[in-house]
């Protein structure tokens, strides 16, 4: 009888290993010439990576984007577009299709639609993070991200926000390990020869921001409108 030994501390290569594990194959192999058998373990090895691929498919065909229920903040008629997103209004940004990341490091200013808009009203547009660094320790309350004045309502009604920028967009950037941060969009009536601007304080940082007092500061009165998105780090 012929028998395979192995000796200790060496491998048996799996084609001439224990004739048991591959009862029915081996005879299939050893008929084949090399080339043919190559051919084979190639198309099985492609086969596995179709079918992972299919599954990662399946899962990323699964996304569901959560709603946010807070009447206190978020209205309906004020869309935040983000590109390949679509509206992140009141919207948990999820993790698949890479959307935090995307978010975090590619995409641009979002295109902010308030179709209620008056045409000829000018509109102050603000978004602010109020939980920086953490929404357990709210610190640096509120982070400004993107301040617009001067906006018409005309350009507010079709979705692209042109006017005086006092602060740069800046993306959501949570940072890791601080949990879900909300990201809050808020728009303003602009009253009539009012010229808005940040003080030197303001314009010094973008943490600490007092909102309140500004919206004081110009009579801005109550929102119009606003809505919120949240997120946390695409690496959690």
């Amino acid at each position: 009888m012929n028998t395979a030994r192995q000796s200790p501390g060496k491998s048996v290569p799996f084609l001439l290993g224990n004739t048991s594990a591959v009862t029915g194959i081996r005879p299939l192999i050893f008929g084949m010439k090399w080339p043919l058998i190559l051919v084979l373990l190639i198309g099985l090895d492609a086969l596995s990576h179709q079918k992972l691929d299919a599954l990662m498919n399946d899962e990323e065909s699964m996304c569901v984007i959560e709603k946010i229920s807070d009447s206190s903040i978020c209205s309906d008629d004020l869309l935040v577009i983000y590109l390949d997103l679509g509206n992140a209004a009141c919207a948990i940004i999820p993790r698949c299709h890479q959307f935090r990341r995307l978010l975090s490091q590619e995409w641009g200013e979002p295109s902010v639609q308030f179709v209620q808009a008056e045409k000829a009203t000018n509109y102050v547009l603000i978004m602010v993070d109020p939980d920086a660094p953490s929404k357990e320790n709210p610190k640096y309350r509120f982070w400004r991200h993107w301040l617009v004045t001067n906006i018409l309502g005309k350009d507010l009604q079709a979705g692209v926000i042109q006017g005086t920028v006092l602060s740069e967009y800046r993306p959501p950037t949570p940072p890791s390990g601080t949990g879900y941060h909300r990201y809050q969009f808020f728009l303003y009536e602009q009253p009539d020869d009012n010229v808005i601007s940040l003080n030197k304080q303001e314009t010094k940082s973008f943490g600490c921001w007092d909102l309140d007092s500004f919206v004081s500061r110009f009579n801005l009165g109550s929102s119009v409108a606003s809505t919120q998105l949240m997120t946390q780090n695409f690496e959690d």
